[in-house]
């Protein structure tokens, strides 16, 4: 049995095209584009500030972007909250990944600080698109658009799912992804033939970081072995590797039957926070030893939510393991996922090796 990574590379239908890739600083976008490049494409990525160019040039050599492959990657300023740049960006573009978006649980002081770029960035890329003729955009949702604000039973969730916007422990990201996603396909059944678009939705991604920066579920990794969790509370993750994600979105890229398509992305059965702490604490050694081996009983949380809205957020969501399948990615895109474990230790490994 081979990974996704190893599928990809050898699909040469878009092989040695110009693919955009929006907001080329992020931890996903940074994975499809060293993937993009190793596979022989030319990558243009945007990016807010051109002052990032160095830094994200600097990050994909460390994680195994050769001098020849970075000579195939150029850069574009764009911003999700302007039009200004799009149109440059996607000139000559043969295929869109639109990966931007703003990342951030839990809770703000502002939702449209998330639900505008979110939502309008993914309808300003989706336009620039079908102005310069580009056939296919890969949207990157997430598995917040699915399984939230339902009941708290035995549902597998699927991608005939989506979250209730008004159901308890929706937060804003889960609205901003959500509303993103529905915006977006309103969008591609209005643009009529010729326009295709297919949606990819991770559950917590997790993986080797580029350039240092933390995104993404990363930060449980990195609040663990920092000791910032001194006990567990009874958290269920469901995990996919980064290197996985972005295998997905180029199989939803290259792939004819991928076209209106959504696909939902785990790895395993989601995971007890004290397993992931178990598997750093194994694999890392004294690297982990801040890591906590002590259990935070439900009702401690739930009596410190009362004045603290970080535990208010997670009470929804004690004792409740969600259930999703990823059958259609695995069947229709040929998606084989490493197991979540690895995505755990690699992301360990990456937080503690500077």
């Amino acid at each position: 049995m081979t990974h996704s990574t190893d599928t990809r590379i050898h699909d040469s239908r878009i092989h040695d095209s110009r693919i955009l890739v929006t907001g080329g600083s992020g931890f996903i976008a940074g994975h499809c584009i060293l993937q993009l490049l190793q596979r022989g494409d030319r990558v243009r990525t945007t990016v807010r500030d051109l002052g990032r160019v160095d830094a994200v040039r600097t990050a994909l050599a460390a994680a195994g972007a050769g001098p020849e492959q970075l000579a195939r990657l150029e850069f574009a300023a764009a911003d999700l909250f302007s039009d200004d740049g799009w149109g440059a960006a996607l000139e000559g573009v043969d295929g869109v990944l639109h990966v931007a978006s703003p990342v951030h649980p839990g809770p703000v002081d502002d939702e449209d600080e998330l639900i505008v770029p979110a939502r309008d960035g993914a309808l300003r890329v989706l336009r620039a698109a079908r102005a310069a003729g580009v056939r296919r955009v890969v949207l990157t949702s997430a598995f917040h658009a699915v399984g939230w604000g339902h009941p708290h039973d035995d549902h597998v969730f699927t991608e005939d799912d989506w979250t209730v916007l008004d159901g308890p422990g929706v937060d804003a990201y889960g609205r901003s992804k959500t509303l993103a996603e529905r915006a977006a396909w309103e969008f591609a059944a209005e643009a009529g033939d010729g326009f295709e678009l297919a949606t990819v939705l991770p559950v917590a991604v997790m993986g080797p970081v580029l350039g240092g920066t933390v995104s993404g579920a990363n930060h449980i990794v990195q609040r663990l072995l920092a000791g910032a969790v001194p006990a567990y509370p009874d958290l269920w993750f469901p995990i996919v590797d980064v290197r996985d994600v972005a295998a997905a979105h180029i199989l939803a890229l290259i792939r004819p039957e991928a076209a209106g398509r959504r696909f939902l992305l785990a790895s395993d059965p989601a995971m007890p926070m004290k397993e992931i702490g178990a598997l750093l604490r194994e694999a890392l050694g004294a690297a982990a030893a801040k890591v906590p081996t002590r259990s935070l009983p439900s009702a401690v949380v739930r009596a410190s939510a009362v004045v603290s809205p970080e535990m208010r957020a997670i009470v929804p969501d004690l004792g409740y393991a969600r259930r999703m399948s990823s059958g259609r990615a695995r069947t229709l895109l040929g998606w084989v996922p490493r197991p979540s474990s690895e995505a755990v230790v690699a992301a360990g490994r990456s937080l503690t090796s500077s």
